[in-house]
Formats: C-alpha cells, sequence, structure tokens
C-alpha cells in the first residue's frame, strides 16, 4: 500500500510539473503576444496624435502604455529563462534593459518636462540600475534637444525689458546645455562680463503641473494594488516642492543664501574651520521669474572623464567634497540642495580644482528640530544606538506600524552605508534584496501573515514629506559617487557635521539658552531660588567635557526635581538636555535611568502583597518560589530579602561574566534559584546590589502565581494565563503606576514606543576620579569596592544606554521615572500609602496623561480579531453564569493579553483603579518599610537598611524617613515627621555631590532637618553613605 501511494504521488508530481510547463508556455506566448499588440497599440496612438486628435490625454496615455509595456517585457523575460540555458540568461536580460531602457528614453525625450527629472535620478543610480539604463539616461543630464533660438530670444527680451542688443554684445547660439526647465547660453554682458544666462523653456509650467498630476494618480493606483509600495508622501512632497523651480527669483535667493552660508571664496581663505568646506558657487547678476544670469564660470562636467584625467583632477577628492558641501547644507544650515545630479556639478580648471556648485532651484530648508532629529538618526546609525534611532524616527514624524528595532537599524544602516563603484552594482543590487527578503521574513514571523499578506504589508505608518527631499540627496550622492567610479564612507565624511550641530546646541548653557530651564510656572519661593541655584552650578562649569576633533565641547547637566510638602506640589523643576547627540530640552515628562532608586518601588509591590494579605515577610522563600530551598537556601525568608541579609549578595556577577546575561529574566531567576548563600541568612547585612532585585522578582511572579492555583476554582481563567502567571509589570501596575495616575512615568523596564522621551546617561569623569582615595566599603560585595567601580565605569553607560537593557526587567536597577512620578510615590508613602491630590494641573503635559504602553497602528489585526472570537466562543460555556471579565490593555511583548490584577486582589472591587485612596491599609506601614517597632526583630540591628529601603536619618541619629539613592545621585525619599518627600533624577553620571547641594537648599528653606546621608560638605558620600555605587 505504501509503495503504491508512493508510484501515485510521484506521478501525480510528474502531471503537475507537465501541466506547468504547458502553462508556462502558454503564459510566455500570451506576454510575448501582449507586447507585440501594445507596441503596434501605441504606433497607432502616436499617429492618432500627430493627426492632432487626443491630446487632452496623450501624456498619461502614452506613460501608462509605456509602463505597462516594460512590466509585460520584463514578465515575459522571467518566464522565458526557466527553459533556457544557464549561459544565456545573461545575455537574455541585457537585451531586455537595452530594449526597455531605449524606451524609457524615447518616452521621456518626447515628453520632457518632469520626467526629465525621473531620467536625471535614475541617471545617477549607477549603484542599482543596469549599465544599460545609465549609459542612455546619461545624457538627459545636459544634452536634450534645445528650443529654437527665437523662442529663447523672445522669452529674454520680454523678462528683462530689453532687447537682446542692449543686454549683450555677444550671446550663443548654442547652448552650453539644456535640461527639463531651462536651457543655457554663454553671453557676454554690456560691461564686458562672461556671463551664462539660464532661460526656461516656453509653456514648462502647464507640462510639469500635468505630469504632477499624472505621477500622483500612478502612485495612487501603486498604493492601492500594492501597500507596501506607497510613495504617496514622496509624490506629495515633490508636488508642493517641484513649483518653485519654475521661479527664478526663489532659485536666485536660493543661490545666494547657500553661497553666504558655505562661505564660498574663489580663492582659498585663510583660518578655515575643520567642518569649512572648499567649493565655488556662481554669483548672481539678474534675475526674473523665466530668465537667470549668472557669473561664467570655466569648468568641467563630471561625466567628461578624458578631460579629468588630463588635467590630474582627484575624482575621489572631489566627491568626497561634493559630498562635506551637502552634509554641512543638511546638518548645520538646514537649508540644501535638493537636486545633486552630475549635471549640476562642474570642476574648475584652474588648481586647485574644486567643485563649482550650480542650479539651486530645488532646495529644501529643515526646521531646526527637524534637522537635529536627522543628526541624530545619523548618528545613531553610525553608532548602532536602537535608543536614539527610534527616538529619532519619532522626533521627525516617522512611525512604524510594528516594533523592529533590529531592522529599523539595519535599514538605517543600508541608507548611510557606503557608495560602491557602478561595476560593483550587481552584488549592491543582490545585497539589498538580500536584506529586504530577511525583514520581510522577520514581519511575516512577527505579525503572523501568510506570504500573500505579508507582500501587502507596509510597516511605516506615517512618513514625513519633509524628509523625502534629504532621502533623495543621500540617494543621488550615493549615484553620483558610483558614477564616478569611487567609493564614498558618509560614516564619516558626515559624521563631523551631524556631531556639530548637535553638540553646538547641547553646549549653550543657562547664561545663553532660556529653555535650559523648563518654562514652567514657579510653584514656590523654594523653586525660585532653586532654579536660580541650577543656573549658577551650570555657569561655573558643572559640566562635561566632550572632545570633538580638535575641540572641547561642553555637554550640560540634565536634572528633574520634583517635591512635595504636606501633601502639596512645591517643586516640579527640569533643567538640561537629554544627552550627548541629543539637545533637545529636559521635559517634566521625559523618563531618566535612575538605577538604584528602582529598589524602593520594588520594595513597594512586595509591602503592597503583604499588605494584601498575599505574602507574609517571615515567610520562607522556599515556599513560595518552587525549586528556591536548595543549596542551603532552605532558611531565607522574604524579610532578609528586604533587608539585605540573605547572603547572596554575590550570588552571580552577571556584568563581570557576560553584560548582556542581565536582559534574560528567566536565566536570572535560574541562577538565583541554583545559588549557595554565602554568609548564614540574617546574620550580616551585605548590599546586593543587583541579585536584591531578581529575589524580589522571584517572589513576586512566583507568589501570584501560586495565589492563581488557589482561586483556580473561583473565577474562570484562560489556560494561557494560567501557565503564564502574573507579570512583573503587571504587579507594578497594579500596585503603584494605576493607583497614583502616573501612567507612562514609571516603567521598570520600558516598553517599545517611549523612547523619544528617555534621558542618555553620560560620565563625569572628573568625580569619579576620586573614587580610589575612597576607602573601601565592608557592607559591600569584594566585586564592588571603590577601586573596582572605576574599572567598568567607562562602560555603563554605554551598557545601559542600549535598547535591550532598557527594556529589561532588572527589578534592582533599571527603573525609568521622571521626578515628578517618583515625587508622587513617595508622598503617598510619607502618608501611610495615602494617595495624594491630582498632581499640579501647571505641570505639562499632565502627569498620567501617556497611554503606559503606547500602541502600534497595525493594519493587519483581522486575524487577530477572528481568531480570538473562536477563542471565545470555544471558552464560552466554561464560563460561571453572570461571570464578568476585565480586561486592561493588550500589547504583546510586553504585558499580557488580559491583565490578571483582579485575580490578585479582591474580585468584587470592579473599579479599584479608579476608586484606590490608599495603597496601604497597615496603621504601622511605616515601621514596616524602616524595620522599626514591631519589625524591628526582622531586620539586623542598627543596619543601613530597613525592610527593602535605605533609612533615613538625621543629623542626632534618630530615624526621620527613608527612601533609595542610584547610580550619578538619581534619588527618592521621604520624611515623615515633616511630610516631605522629594525626587530627583540625572543623566550625568557622578557622585551625587550636585544632588546633595539641591537637598541642603531645599531643606534649609523648608526648615526641615537636614538627613545625615546629605550633610556631608563635598558631597561626596552619598552614593557611598546610601549603599548604592556606581552600577546602581
Amino acid at each position: 500500500m505504501r509503495n503504491s501511494r508512493f508510484r501515485g504521488s510521484n506521478s501525480g508530481s510528474f502531471q503537475n510539473n507537465r501541466w506547468w510547463w504547458w502553462w508556462s508556455v502558454a503564459l510566455d506566448r500570451v506576454l510575448s503576444f501582449l507586447v507585440r499588440v501594445l507596441a503596434s497599440v501605441q504606433r497607432v496612438w502616436s499617429r492618432f496624435v500627430s493627426m492632432g486628435l487626443g491630446s487632452l490625454y496623450r501624456r498619461r496615455v502614452k506613460v501608462f502604455s509605456v509602463a505597462i509595456l516594460i512590466y509585460l517585457d520584463y514578465k515575459s523575460v522571467q518566464q522565458r529563462e526557466k527553459w533556457i540555458k544557464k549561459a544565456k540568461v545573461p545575455a537574455l536580460w541585457e537585451k531586455a534593459h537595452e530594449r526597455n531602457a531605449k524606451r524609457v528614453l524615447n518616452l521621456i525625450v518626447e515628453l520632457e518636462g518632469l520626467w526629465v527629472k525621473l531620467g536625471q535620478y535614475l541617471s545617477t543610480r549607477a549603484d542599482v540600475l543596469p549599465q544599460a539604463y545609465i549609459s542612455l539616461l546619461t545624457q538627459l543630464q545636459d544634452s536634450l534637444p534645445p528650443r529654437p533660438l527665437q523662442e529663447v530670444r523672445r522669452t529674454i527680451e520680454r523678462e528683462l525689458g530689453d532687447s537682446m542688443e542692449v543686454l549683450f554684445t555677444d550671446f550663443a547660439n548654442e547652448p552650453l546645455a539644456t535640461a527639463s526647465i531651462a536651457q543655457v547660453h554663454r553671453a557676454t554682458l554690456a560691461n564686458g562680463q562672461d556671463v551664462v544666462v539660464k532661460v526656461q523653456h516656453n509653456g514648462i509650467r502647464a507640462i510639469i503641473l500635468e505630469d504632477l498630476k499624472n505621477a500622483k494618480a500612478i502612485v495612487d493606483w501603486i498604493a492601492w494594488a500594492e501597500p507596501q509600495y506607497d510613495f504617496n508622501p514622496m509624490i506629495d512632497e515633490w508636488c508642493k516642492e517641484a513649483p518653485r523651480e519654475l521661479d527664478f527669483n526663489i532659485e536666485a535667493e536660493n543661490t545666494r543664501t547657500v553661497s553666504k552660508n558655505l562661505g564660498c571664496k574663489k580663492t582659498n581663505g585663510e583660518g578655515r574651520s575643520d567642518n569649512r568646506v572648499d567649493v565655488l558657487i556662481p554669483d548672481i547678476i539678474q534675475s526674473s521669474e523665466s530668465v537667470l544670469i549668472l557669473e561664467y564660470m570655466d569648468g568641467i562636467r563630471l561625466n567628461d572623464v578624458e578631460s579629468l584625467d588630463a588635467f590630474g583632477i582627484d575624482k575621489q577628492k572631489i566627491v568626497e567634497e561634493i559630498t562635506r558641501a551637502y552634509a554641512h547644507q543638511i546638518y548645520v544650515d538646514g537649508f540644501f540642495n535638493g537636486d545633486p545630479h552630475p549635471g549640476n556639478f562642474l570642476v574648475s580648471k584652474e588648481p586647485p580644482h574644486r567643485p563649482i556648485l550650480l542650479d539651486f532651484g530645488l532646495t529644501k530648508k529643515l526646521s531646526h528640530p527637524l534637522k537635529q532629529a536627522l543628526a541624530k538618526m545619523f548618528l545613531a546609525s553610525a553608532e548602532g544606538d536602537q535608543v536614539a534611532l527610534l527616538s529619532a524616527f519619532a522626533e521627525m514624524g516617522l512611525k512604524l506600524r510594528l516594533d523592529l528595532p533590529d531592522q529599523a537599524m539595519s535599514v538605517a544602516g543600508l541608507f548611510f552605508r557606503s557608495s560602491t563603484p557602478s561595476n560593483e552594482a550587481l552584488k549592491t543590487l543582490k545585497t539589498l534584496n538580500d536584506q529586504r527578503m530577511k525583514n520581510i521574513k522577520v514581519i511575516q514571523e512577527k505579525m503572523q501573515l501568510t506570504p500573500k499578506e505579508v507582500k501587502r504589508f507596509n510597516p511605516v505608518d506615517a512618513f514625513p514629506g519633509d524628509i523625502v527631499i534629504f532621502a533623495r540627496v543621500i540617494n543621488l550622492l550615493r549615484g553620483l559617487s558610483s558614477t564616478m567610479n569611487v567609493r564614498i564612507v558618509y560614516l564619516d565624511i558626515m559624521r563631523p557635521f551631524a556631531e556639530s550641530v548637535l553638540l553646538g546646541s547641547i553646549s549653550r548653557g543657562p547664561t545663553v539658552d532660556a529653555s535650559w530651564i523648563h518654562d514652567s510656572p514657579v510653584q514656590s519661593d523654594v523653586e525660585f531660588k532653586l532654579r536660580k541655584l541650577l543656573v549658577e552650578l551650570g555657569s561655573i562649569q558643572k559640566i562635561l567635557g566632550i572632545q570633538v576633533g580638535k575641540h572641547t565641547l561642553s555637554v550640560w547637566l540634565c536634572r528633574q526635581v520634583c517635591a512635595y510638602k504636606d501633601g502639596k506640589v512645591i517643586i516640579d523643576t527640569a533643567a538640561g538636555v537629554l544627552g550627548r547627540y541629543d539637545p533637545r530640552p529636559v521635559q517634566p515628562d521625559s523618563l531618566f535611568p535612575v538605577f538604584s532608586v528602582t529598589k524602593g518601588i520594588t520594595a513597594g509591590m512586595i509591602h503592597w502583597l503583604v499588605d494584601k494579605r498575599k505574602l507574609q515577610l517571615d515567610q520562607t522563600v522556599g515556599d513560595i518560589w518552587p525549586g528556591f530551598a536548595s543549596n542551603g537556601k532552605d532558611v531565607i525568608k522574604v524579610h532578609h530579602v528586604l533587608n539585605h541579609t540573605s547572603g547572596l549578595h554575590s550570588a552571580f556577577d552577571p556584568v563581570g561574566e557576560n553584560p548582556l546575561l542581565i536582559c534574560d529574566w528567566d536565566e536570572c531567576l535560574k541562577r538565583i534559584a541554583n545559588s549557595s548563600p554565602e554568609t548564614e541568612p540574617g546574620s550580616q547585612q551585605f548590599y546586593h546590589y543587583l541579585t536584591f532585585g531578581w529575589l524580589c522578582g522571584g517572589i513576586l511572579e512566583c507568589k501570584t502565581h501560586a495565589r492563581l492555583q488557589v482561586d483556580a476554582n473561583l473565577v474562570f481563567i484562560n489556560l494561557e494565563q494560567y501557565a503564564s502567571g502574573k507579570k512583573f509589570q503587571e504587579i507594578l501596575e497594579e500596585s503603584i503606576v494605576k493607583p497614583l495616575k502616573i501612567d507612562g512615568e514609571l516603567y521598570i523596564g520600558i516598553p517599545p514606543g517611549v523612547e523619544s522621551r528617555l534621558a542618555t546617561l553620560t560620565l563625569d569623569t572628573e568625580e569619579l576620579s576620586k573614587l580610589p582615595s575612597i576607602a573601601s566599603q565592608p557592607e559591600l560585595p569584594s566585586t564592588f569596592q571603590p577601586e573596582k567601580i572605576l574599572q567598568m565605569a567607562t562602560s555603563l553607560p554605554v551598557l545601559f544606554n542600549t535598547l535591550n537593557v532598557r527594556r529589561a526587567i532588572i527589578p534592582a536597577a533599571n527603573g525609568h521615572c521622571s521626578a515628578r512620578a517618583l515625587a508622587r510615590y513617595y508622598a503617598s508613602l510619607t502618608d501611610g500609602g495615602l494617595v495624594p491630590p491630582p498632581h499640579s494641573s501647571l505641570s505639562q503635559p499632565p502627569l498620567g496623561s501617556h497611554a503606559h504602553v503606547p500602541k502600534f497602528s497595525s493594519v493587519n489585526d483581522t486575524k487577530k480579531k477572528r481568531k480570538g472570537k473562536e477563542m471565545m466562543a470555544s471558552t464560552q460555556k466554561l464560563k460561571p453564569k453572570g461571570h464578568k471579565e476585565k480586561r486592561l490593555y493588550d500589547e504583546e511583548q510586553f504585558m499580557s493579553t488580559e491583565s490578571l490584577a483582579s485575580l490578585v486582589s479582591d474580585t468584587s472591587n470592579d473599579h479599584q483603579d479608579d476608586d484606590v485612596r490608599n495603597i496601604f491599609s497597615n496603621p504601622r506601614i511605616h515601621d514596616a518599610f524602616m524595620g522599626a517597632g514591631d519589625y524591628s526583630g526582622l531586620v539586623l540591628p542598627d543596619g543601613k537598611f530597613g525592610l527593602g529601603f535605605k533609612r533615613v536619618t538625621s543629623q542626632d541619629g534618630s530615624l526621620v524617613g527613608f527612601g533609595h539613592s542610584g547610580m550619578g545621585g538619581s534619588t527618592g525619599f521621604c520624611d515623615i515627621e515633616n511630610r516631605f518627600s522629594i525626587a530627583i533624577t540625572v543623566n550625568k553620571m557622578s557622585l551625587g555631590g550636585v544632588t546633595a547641594s539641591i537637598i541642603r537648599l531645599v531643606c534649609s528653606e523648608l526648615n526641615i532637618p537636614l538627613p545625615k546621608d546629605f550633610s556631608i560638605a563635598n558631597g561626596m558620600g552619598l552614593e557611598l553613605e546610601m549603599g548604592t555605587p556606581l552600577i546602581n
């Protein structure tokens, strides 16, 4: 039976192959027939038009007919190559390219107008187009058929108001060049000056506008037929900018502006800066709407290879200088020529041979924020910084439909890739196609699309028109270098210009930059004095020096400060810029990495579960966490973990072993479960600088999972939810974020979509150089003593700025929050968990106004909705009668499909997020935080830590509050005696000297006792006294 089945299958396969062969042959014949028919129709149509009929739609029909003809021709070749010898395939394609390149050229020459622009663009893409197209289309750069001389003379006399004899003593009958919009003649003015006269073609305006309509119609049809090829943003931008080319008065002004911006001189000037460019631009003599007279410059065209070689011109140097000129226009000036095809350049014949830039009709002006975003995108691509890249996308308005940071970086890398000579075009094209197919496969797997669906899926949701011309320029420059057969490394040549615009903005301090302190109303007198202090600190060079080329630029400190007194906001200030390559001012909702400040938040989550009677402080961890009790950990209790006395302070060292290990949540929990304590639990207090977080995380997730098992008979639980348990972020959201209404401003592991609000870490090398002089700290692990910290300090900003680490769940060190969200948290803890009144409406944007998990607007949710309906239908019978399901939000890769928050708390409270007035019900919750009173037996006597929080003491040693500090001086704490809480977030890693200065000022103005930890005169003791050195 099996053999017979096998033979049957094989026979069927043969029949299918034979059928496919006949079908392919038939299709090939049909396509060939259609090609011949269309060619005949085209000839008939030409005769029809020549008789004066049908002229209204002539251009449109001509374009569409040639496009279809070329499409069918290539489809026919695709079929033919399957049935001929492999050795003959290249020749088959070469003939097809030559045949269709001639069709394209004939069409463009016949129609002129906008299509010449398209041909000029294609002629520069030697890096990706077959040589047949490049060879034929190159003549479009300046060798189109000229208009009659009489037409040219009439235009000049009409526009300039004088006869040719009065205007010129000599005027060349033959044009120097003829292009899409105008032609250029050499002439001599009445005063004897040699000039060139650019004269616009008669009727070209109507032709260009009609061609734009046709192009728009074609693009609309393509977008409808193939959604992944939606070029509407490009054509819309072209429709907006192209008509400006038709007014030569605008071109004259553009030419003057670019020449001034580049500091063009006809001879080498002295004192040229590193970013000065050495190019020439002709002076403007006179202009009207249709005539432009410019200074004559004798030069060699870039396509005149023989002359370039004869003059000994270095083509590599010329193209590099042109690239530098465009980098200056884009990144420094924000005003650039959008049409750098070879016909718009000459090389001066006189040494030193310099590029001559021509034709500034199509120019683009960038806003300052967009210019910065483009520079940021370039540098992010150069450094592989995914956070900065996604932030740049958001700043420029480029929105994606799904979270694909790796693919976004890959595309950016391809966009700014080095150019390749034209003889490597096929190899380049294959590389681009391979990368495209790889990205398509990733999208298909991520979105669970069929091959047909993925072809119609466009991952771009919004493409800003303002960057269309920028993208065109980069591609044209790459094509130019390929045409010249040189290799240009854009990341090296353009980088200094991109850096200069960002660092130039960042280096402006508070005395120069009015936006250095965020423009928000002053809440109190103490805030007014605080802002004055911040300005003074900036003025006395409390900055980080960064070497750029031969110059030292300054990056200003960035921080947020927010404070509450008696339940009300008294300070809410943001100052500085977001990062080294991010000159945007800090906003109240900016998100800062706060390192060990995170421990105070994680500890609050543990106490919340205890308060809800889901956990006990004296409970053995092994009873909660399956598998944890091995290797001598069976006596470790929850309070040991919170008090840093579990003995697992050096359970493993991911930073020393493999830094990226900290991103692997499951592996870190596994290693903690398999570790052994170094000291007897409860006997000694050693700071658990990283292991604290995974110990708490394991307790949180395992405990909620155990609770779900107990309650499984009470409520309906989806099987997938039951298997996964409750996620760490869900507990954080339910216990802290939702009750305090601080959505979008407090995370432990950021979700996709918030990158544009992130502050970037920098390093204060001057302060950190003092670390070796600090004595060893007995409460710290041996791997984290001061002499060890400096060795790894330089790598920490790089590590913790990466997207993978920022998105990882690291409950001891990876909190991202705003100062106002952190201050509100501690203000609530100050009052025993009482939720404060709404945050001040003067703070904009309002606190809690962001979506906590941003959405991606996928256009392909139909399949998911269909599957969801099927799953709901199949489980409907299992639900108890009258059961009501509660859902929060749905975001893959960050949250589970449905929140299980209601399953952990009282299920009768259907609106607990809206009605929560107090996070904690325990009247002695302060004692629990500090390990005092009834809870003193759970902590090590005279230790620096309570139960998860650092104890805050006054100068006389009395216990007044609790909190936690983090790397670089970020801190959050409260003084319960004075109902005072404060949060400070920073992005400049230091020992906390400036933070101490701020707290001393605020406490002095409020007449509040200064905490002992912040009273050290030089401010250096803050981090070490708080037990949280550099790593967190």
